[in-house]
């Protein structure tokens, strides 16, 4: 590569989530993947936004902090909750929890805060967003909940739905301003914050 043309900062996704590694893909950009070494409880009376908002920043924050020379680097962080009457609704983990789960959301508008953030190692500056999307619920039976676990198993992912897969049967209606926010990695928010990094999207790949 000839001197006079200057390469684009290192993009680093900060996440061990297999759906958010498929989503940037689609960028079609060069990236490395390194997990954050990171406790994400929740704290104490904290809001579902905070909590999401916080996590992601710290994500990148952390990742960033590992890192050793002085490269351009930009670190993407995120973090996303369920939430249901303003409590928190995690990873389930298991089928038990995911039935219950899906059993007090059906029905329901259920909000997911999917947070990002875009951390400049070198100055430190960090973008961080909120995108929310709302999504109803069907009201459906215990047997198609049963059903629907017994087939995806998606037992890693907040709310127990997965809108890219057979969770989508599960759902009324999406209401959002990114579609891909839902799955856990808001691309167009994501997009425009690297054009504000000076990243070229469009000429990187």
């Amino acid at each position: 590569m000839p001197d006079s043309v200057i390469r684009p900062p290192r993009l680093i996704l900060a996440s061990s989530s297999r759906y958010r590694r498929e989503l940037l893909e689609r960028l079609q950009l060069p990236f490395d993947v390194i997990v954050p070494d990171l406790d994400e409880t929740p704290l104490s009376h904290e809001t579902p936004a905070a909590t999401a908002l916080r996590l992601a920043e710290a994500k990148a924050r952390a990742v960033a902090a590992s890192l050793t020379g002085n490269d351009a680097v930009l670190v993407i962080g995120s973090d996303q909750v369920a939430t249901l009457d303003q409590r928190q609704i995690g990873k389930p983990g298991n089928h038990a929890t995911a039935l219950s789960q899906l059993q007090a959301m059906r029905g329901r508008e259920v909000l997911f805060h999917s947070a990002l953030c875009l951390f400049e190692r070198r100055t430190g500056v960090a973008q961080i967003q909120d995108v929310i999307t709302r999504v109803r619920f069907r009201d459906l039976p215990d047997t198609a909940l049963e059903a629907y676990l017994h087939a995806e198993k998606p037992y890693d992912v907040a709310g127990s739905a997965k809108s890219e897969g057979l969770g989508i049967a599960l759902l009324e209606a999406i209401h959002a301003d990114d579609p891909t926010a839902l799955i856990g990695l808001p691309l167009i928010a994501l997009t425009q914050m690297l054009v504000t990094a000076g990243y070229p999207v469009l000429e990187a790949s």
